[in-house]
């Protein structure tokens, strides 16, 4: 059975499309969740679908926070990690040991970052999108692996359009997970 391990950083709306997919005819399950906001919403949906969770802090020394969570990662000994609104970088170190795919709300390599949606509003376009791409040391730059575009309206909000990125984004990252984990090599 392959093993996911799921970073998540917030509301866990992602993480919940990934819970609630089926990933039996692929043989892969959930096996934990990373989070690193003490609080966070995600933690108890998986609490709720009894996905072992574990909470890393931010550190006021990263290095010691990356080491915690390459060493936690390792651990768990997943074939794919997936983040999922996980609002860190990953250090190199990270990203060339695992195989990691994320998320993100916008055509890349258009609008990389943190303000994605904002940065499309602003920008003027007609449409964006999401994207599901492989993680490397930078930032939103490895390899995308699926895409899906929206229109942007023209009333739209960023809070608006952001909504109905993540109505698409939840059903790519299930897909796209359903397409990779049969090409890994457990």
């Amino acid at each position: 059975m392959k093993r996911i391990v799921i970073l998540a950083s917030g509301s866990g709306t992602l993480a919940q499309a990934i819970f609630d997919g089926d990933f039996s005819d692929v043989e892969a399950e959930v096996v934990a969740l990373i989070c690193d906001k003490p609080g966070a919403q995600v933690l108890a949906r998986a609490e709720a679908r009894h996905i072992e969770s574990y909470l890393i802090p931010m550190l006021a020394d990263r290095n010691e926070w990356n080491s915690e969570l390459e060493a936690l990662i390792a651990a768990l000994r997943p074939d794919l990690v997936v983040s999922a609104g996980f609002m860190r970088i990953l250090p190199e170190a990270i990203t060339t040991r695992f195989r990691i795919i994320n998320s993100h709300p916008a055509l890349l390599p258009l609008f990389p970052g943190a303000h994605a949606v904002r940065d499309a509003l602003a920008a003027g376009v007609n449409e964006t999108g999401t994207s599901i791409h492989w993680v490397d040391a930078g930032v939103d730059t490895g390899e995308v692996i699926a895409q899906e575009k929206i229109e942007i309206l023209a009333g739209d909000t960023e809070e608006s359009l952001h909504e109905r990125i993540k109505i698409v984004e939840r059903g790519l990252i299930v897909a796209t997970i359903r397409r990779v984990l049969p090409t890994l090599k457990q």
